[in-house]
C-alpha cells in the first residue's frame, strides 16, 4: 500500500522517535527528505557500526533522501526554508524554541502543512525546556515502578526503546489523522487548513500504560498486581519461560500442570488479591518447582493444557523459528556499508526492504530539485 505517494515530507528530526514516524511514512509511498548537520543524525553513531552508517539510523531511517545543511549558515537556513516551502509535512525534534529560531515554523511551509513537533514533554509547561530521553520518560511517567525486576528493582524496559518507539507511533498516527482530516475537506470542497502537532515522550509514556494511571487515580494508591503468579520462571537448564493468566480457573489448572494440585486449595492463594498478598511466599515455593524440569519441558506441558506460556526467546531465537521463517516475519535489507540486515517485516504493510541514505547522500539532487 502507498497511499502518500506524491507527499513531501522533510524530515528535521534525529534520533528515534521523529526518524520513526517519517521512516512508517516513507514506509506508505511518501518521498521523504532527511535533513542533517555536517555531523549527522546522532543515531549514525549509536550501536554496530560502520562509516557514517549504524544499525540504529538504518532501522529508523530506511526509505529517505539525506540532504546535509548546516543550519549554523545563511546558506544552510536558506535552503531549507525553500525545502520548508514544498513540504507537505514538516517533523522537528528540537528542543521547544530552537526550530523557532532557525526558521523552521508552520508558516514557512505550504499553507496546509502539517507540522509535527516532537519533544521530550511538550512546547509548553514548566518542564517544556528540559532535555528528556526514553528512560527520563519512562522514570518520570511511572514506567519503571511498574516494571520490577525478579531483584525487587524497577527498572527501565532494557535495550527496547519502547517509549521512542511509542512516540513515533504516536506521532504517525497524528500525522495520518491531520492528512485525512484535511482529506476530508478537500472532499467537501472546502480549503483545507494547515495542522500544527505537538506530541512528546512524556505524553506518549502515558499513554502506553493508560489502564495502570486510570486504575491508580481512582483508587488513589498503588493497586495490587492483578494476575499473579504470572511471570518468567527459570527451569532445570537456566533458560526462562513466561506463563501468563487471564482467569481464575486458570490458577488451578496451573497447579495441576506441576502436579502439585494441594497449592491450588491453600487458602492464601484463593483469587488473584490473595495471591497478590501472599506472593512473597508463593513465588518461591513455585521457583522451586521450576527448577526440577527444563523451561522447554515447562513449556511444553502448559501449551498441551492450553495454557498461555512460551519460552524466553532471544532475536536470534525469534528469527529462527519456523513459524517466523513460513510466514516471512523478517525480511533482508541489502543495506550498503552494513551488509544485510534482517528487519521485521512493518505490520499490515507488506514487504518493505529500502535501504537508509548515506549521510548526504542526495544533498546535490534535492537542492537541484529546488533550483538551488
Amino acid at each position: 500500500m502507498k497511499p502518500y505517494t506524491g507527499l513531501f515530507v522533510l524530515d528535521a528530526s534525529q534520533g528515534i522517535a521523529g526518524p520513526y514516524c517519517a521512516t512508517l511514512l516513507a514506509a506508505c509511498g511518501a518521498d521523504v527528505v532527511k535533513l542533517e548537520p555536517p555531523a549527522g543524525d546522532w543515531s549514525r553513531g549509536l550501536s554496530t557500526r560502520e562509516g557514517s552508517q549504524s544499525v540504529m539510523h538504518v532501522s529508523f531511517n530506511r526509505g529517505k533522501r539525506s540532504v546535509m545543511l548546516d543550519l549554523q549558515t545563511e546558506a544552510g537556513r536558506a535552503a531549507m526554508q525553500k525545502l520548508a516551502a514544498k513540504a507537505d509535512v514538516m517533523l522537528e525534534a528540537f528542543r521547544p524554541g530552537v526550530a523557532k529560531r532557525i526558521g523552521l515554523v508552520p508558516e514557512a511551509g505550504k499553507r496546509d502543512v502539517v507540522f509535527l513537533s516532537i519533544s521530550g514533554f511538550g512546547q509548553q509547561g514548566p518542564n517544556s525546556e528540559r532535555p528528556c530521553t526514553d528512560g527520563v520518560a519512562q522514570a518520570y511517567t511511572g514506567l519503571v515502578s511498574l516494571n520490577i525486576g525478579a531483584d525487587g528493582i524497577p527498572h527501565r524496559t532494557g535495550q527496547l526503546m519502547a517509549v521512542d518507539m511509542t512516540t513515533g507511533l504516536s506521532a504517525c498516527i497524528a500525522v495520518q489523522a491531520a492528512l485525512a482530516e484535511q482529506a476530508r475537506d478537500r472532499h467537501a470542497g472546502a480549503p483545507p487548513q494547515r495542522r500544527v502537532l505537538d506530541v512528546s515522550l512524556m505524553q506518549s509514556a502515558a499513554a502506553l500504560m493508560g489502564f495502570n494511571v486510570a486504575e491508580a487515580g481512582l483508587l488513589g494508591r498503588v493497586p495490587p498486581l492483578s494476575n499473579v503468579p504470572a511471570g518468567t520462571y527459570q527451569g532445570s537448564d537456566g533458560r526462562w519461560f513466561m506463563v501468563a493468566f487471564l482467569r481464575e480457573p486458570e490458577w488451578v489448572l496451573f497447579c495441576q500442570v506441576m502436579e502439585r494440585p494441594e497449592i491450588a486449595e491453600d487458602p492464601r492463594f484463593q483469587g488473584f488479591p490473595s495471591r497478590a498478598e501472599h506472593r512473597d511466599i508463593l513465588l518461591p515455593m513455585l521457583r522451586e518447582i521450576f527448577a526440577q524440569c527444563t523451561a522447554a519441558e515447562w513449556s511444553e506441558r502448559f501449551k498441551a493444557a492450553r495454557m498461555l506460556c512460551d519460552l524466553v526467546n532471544s532475536p536470534l531465537d525469534w528469527l529462527a523459528d519456523p513459524h517466523v521463517q513460513a510466514v516471512g516475519a523478517a525480511v533482508p535489507l541489502a543495506q550498503p556499508g552494513l551488509g544485510t540486515l534482517p528487519f521485521p517485516q512493518l505490520p499490515g504493510l507488506g514487504p518493505w526492504s529500502v535501504p537508509a541514505p548515506a549521510l548526504g547522500e542526495h544533498t546535490e539532487d534535492v537542492l537541484r530539485e529546488i533550483g538551488l
